[in-house]
C-alpha cells in the first residue's frame, strides 16, 4: 500500500489545511488520556490523619504545642510516628496513633509523656485527618488507610490493567468497524465515564468506573494515533506521530492545574473530565480515513473523502480512487512474484522474534527498552508529587519537559542516528537516578531539577524506540514486534505503581530500580545495529545480517533515504504505537 497512499499525499499534500485541522482536533483530546491517566496523583492522595475518639475534646497536646481543637495541630505535626494527645470534655484522656487509640486509666493533669496503664481501642469511631490541602480524596472518603491502605494502593494498577485490555479490544475494533466510529465512542465514554467516576457511591464502584475509563482513555490514544497518520504524508509523520504524546504531557500539566485550583476529589474529577468536552461535542465532523474506506471497498465513500481533502488543501486536480487502486493491485503483484515470504505474515507468530541467536538478542533488548521505557516514564511522573516543595508545580514541570524532549528525539534520530541517540540518554537516564540518590534532601530544588532531567531522559529514548523497533524488523514480523514491544510496555505501566510504593521501604528504591533498568538497556542497545538511512529488510536472513561489518552494502544508502525507510513503515503495526502511554 506504500505507493498507493504516498501517491495520495502527493497529489493531495503531506500535510496541508485539511491534515492539520484533523490532526489538531484528534490530538486535543489526547490531552484526556494524560489528564485520567495521572488523576489519582492528587485523587488518591492520603493527608495525615490519626485515630477519632469518642466524645466532644476540650484540649489537645502534641510534644509542647497545646490547641482546642486537632486542626490547629496539623499545622506542627512531623512525623507518623508520633501521638496526639487529646482530653474530652468528660475528662478522659486519649492517645491518638493512625491506626489505634489508647485510653489513660488514671486522668491527671493533660500531660504528653504518661508511663501509666492504657487500654488499647481500634479506631471504631473513624478516623480524623487533615484538611489544610485537601477537603477530600477517595481516601478521606472511605478511609482507605490502615488495614485497608492496600486498596488505595490499587486505585492506579487497575486503572494501568484497564488502559492494557482496552488498547487491545479497541484497536481490534478499530480495524473492524473504522477508526472515526471508535473515535466516537471513546470520546464521549472519557466523559461519560469521567463524569461517572465523581458519583460513584463507594470504593468499588469507583474502580470499576475508573476500569472503563481506562480502556475508553486507552482506546482513544491507539486509535487516535493510527488515524492521524493514516491522513498525514510521510514528510510529516514523524514529527506529527512523535507530538501525539506532546499533548498528552499537555494532559499532566491540566492535572496538576486542576488540583492546585480544585481540593475536593469529586469537583477536581469533573473538572478534569471537562476539559476536553468541546472535542465530545464536534468528533461527530470527523471523516473516515480513506485508507480505511479503501480496505472495506467503499470507493464511493473514499473518493468523497479525498474530494474534501482536496478542496481544503486548494488542489484543483485530486487523485482517483481508480489509481489507487490500481497501483497497489500492481504492488501487491509485483510482491507475490517476488517474494512469497513477504505475502504470508499471517503464518507468523511471536516465536519467528526468537528464530536465532541474533533475532532473539535483538528482541529482548527492544523488550526491555519499551518496558524500561514506560516503566521510568511513570515512576517520574507519579514519584513528582513527593518530591518536597510545591508538588502541584512539581507534577506541571514533570509534564511540561516532555515538550522539548519530542523535538530533540525527532532531531537527534535524523542526525545522529536511532541507536546512537538512544544509548547516551538511556544511560543518562541511569545515571541521573543514581545522582538524586547523593543529593541531600533538604535541596529540593535541586532534587526538581534532577528529576526533570531523568524524566526527559527517559521521555527521548521513550519517544524513538517505536520508530526504531520498526526498522530493526523484518516486513513478514514487524507488525508482530511492533505489538509485541508495545505490550511490553503495558506491563511496564501496571507494575509503575508498585515499584513507586517501594518508597516506604526506601526511599530511593524506584530510583535504583528504574537506573538498574535502564543502565542495563542501554548497554544492550550498543549491540543493535543502526538503521539510520539503511533500507528496511523483507526477510528474517536480512535482517539477521542487517549491522554485520561483512555485510556493508546496505550502509551505502545514504542518510537522505531515511525517509523512504518510513514510507515502507508506514502501516505496519500503526495499531499499538502509542500504547507506550
Amino acid at each position: 500500500m506504500a505507493p498507493s497512499s504516498e501517491r495520495l499525499f502527493d497529489s493531495l499534500g503531506h500535510f496541508g489545511r485539511f491534515q492539520a485541522c484533523v490532526y489538531f482536533a484528534s490530538v486535543f483530546q489526547s490531552m484526556s488520556c494524560g489528564i485520567h491517566y495521572l488523576a489519582s496523583v492528587f485523587m488518591a492522595v492520603t493527608p495525615n490523619f490519626v485515630c477519632g475518639f469518642p466524645g466532644n475534646v476540650s484540649s489537645v497536646l502534641f510534644h509542647n504545642s497545646s490547641a482546642s481543637s486537632i486542626e490547629d495541630i496539623w499545622t506542627v505535626w512531623t512525623s507518623t510516628e508520633h501521638y496526639i494527645v487529646v482530653q474530652l470534655e468528660n475528662g478522659e484522656i486519649w492517645e491518638l496513633d493512625q491506626c489505634s487509640r489508647s485510653k489513660r486509666e488514671v486522668s491527671l493533669d493533660l500531660a504528653y509523656e504518661y508511663t501509666g496503664n492504657k487500654s488499647v481501642f481500634p479506631c471504631a469511631d473513624g478516623f480524623l485527618y487533615d484538611d489544610t490541602k485537601w477537603k477530600s480524596t477517595v481516601v478521606t472518603q472511605w478511609d482507605l488507610v490502615c488495614d485497608r491502605e492496600w486498596l488505595a494502593k490499587l486505585i492506579q494498577p487497575t486503572f494501568m490493567l484497564g488502559v492494557l485490555i482496552g488498547a487491545v479490544i479497541f484497536g481490534d475494533i478499530a480495524d473492524r468497524l473504522g477508526r472515526q466510529r471508535v473515535i466516537w465512542f471513546t470520546s464521549a465514554g472519557q466523559f461519560v465515564f469521567g463524569i461517572a467516576v465523581a458519583f460513584t457511591f463507594d470504593y468499588y464502584s469507583f474502580v470499576i468506573v475508573r476500569f472503563l475509563l481506562a480502556m475508553v482513555s486507552s482506546g482513544y490514544l491507539v486509535v487516535a494515533f493510527v488515524y492521524v497518520t493514516e491522513f498525514v504524508g510521510i514528510k510529516a509523520r514523524t514529527w506529527a506521530s512523535m507530538h501525539v504524546h506532546a499533548f498528552f504531557a499537555m494532559g499532566i500539566m491540566v492535572v496538576a492545574l486542576v488540583g492546585f485550583l480544585v481540593r475536593t476529589w469529586w469537583v477536581y474529577q469533573i473538572f478534569l473530565s471537562i476539559a476536553t468536552l468541546p472535542f465530545v461535542l464536534c468528533c461527530w465532523m470527523l471523516p473516515e480515513t480513506p485508507f480505511w474506506l479503501l480496505s472495506e471497498d467503499r470507493y464511493e465513500d473514499a473518493q468523497k473523502v479525498i474530494d474534501t481533502m482536496a478542496r481544503w488543501n486548494k488542489v484543483s486536480t485530486p487523485c482517483k480512487v481508480s489509481e489507487l487502486c490500481s497501483v497497489q493491485q500492481d504492488d501487491l503483484a509485483s510482491g507475490q512474484m517476488g517474494d512469497n515470504d513477504t505475502s504470508s505474515t499471517k503464518k507468523h507468530n511471536i516465536l519467528d522474534l526468537f528464530c536465532n541467536w541474533q533475532i532473539a538478542r535483538r528482541t529482548i533488548t527492544v523488550w526491555l527498552i519499551w518496558f524500561t521505557g514506560s516503566l521510568g516514564y511513570y515512576v517520574f511522573s507519579l514519584s513528582s508529587v513527593s518530591l518536597g516543595g510545591n508538588e502541584y508545580l512539581n507534577l506541571f514541570l514533570i509534564g511540561a519537559v516532555e515538550l522539548p524532549c519530542y523535538i530533540i528525539a525527532c532531531i537527534a534520530m535524523d542526525k545522529l542516528g536511532r541507536r546512537n541517540t538512544l544509548i547516551p540518554f538511556l544511560i543518562l537516564s541511569a545515571l541521573i537516578c543514581v545522582l538524586i540518590m547523593f543529593i541531600p534532601q533538604d535541596f529540593n530544588i535541586l532534587i526538581i531539577l534532577a528529576n526533570m532531567a531523568g524524566k526527559f531522559c527517559i521521555g527521548v529514548a521513550f519517544g524513538l524506540i517505536y520508530l526504531y523497533t520498526a526498522e530493526l524488523y523484518p516486513t513478514i514480523v514487524r507488525s508482530l514486534a511492533v505489538g509485541s514491544g508495545s505490550m511490553m510496555c503495558r506491563v511496564g505501566s501496571v507494575v509503575a505503581p508498585f515499584c513507586v510504593y517501594l518508597r516506604s521501604v526506601w526511599i530511593f528504591m524506584p530510583l535504583l530500580l528504574v537506573g538498574i533498568m535502564a543502565l542495563l538497556s542501554g548497554i544492550l542497545t550498543i549491540m543493535l545495529p543502526e538503521t539510520l538511512g539503511k533500507p528496511l529488510t523483507n526477510t528474517l536472513v536480512e535482517a539477521t545480517e542487517m549491522g554485520r561489518k561483512k555485510k556493508s552494502c546496505s550502509e551505502k544508502t545514504p542518510p537522505a533515504h531515511s525517509g523512504a525507510a518510513l514510507e515502507k513503515i508506514e502501516m505496519f503495526g500503526q495499531e499499538t504505537v502509542n500504547t507506550d502511554k
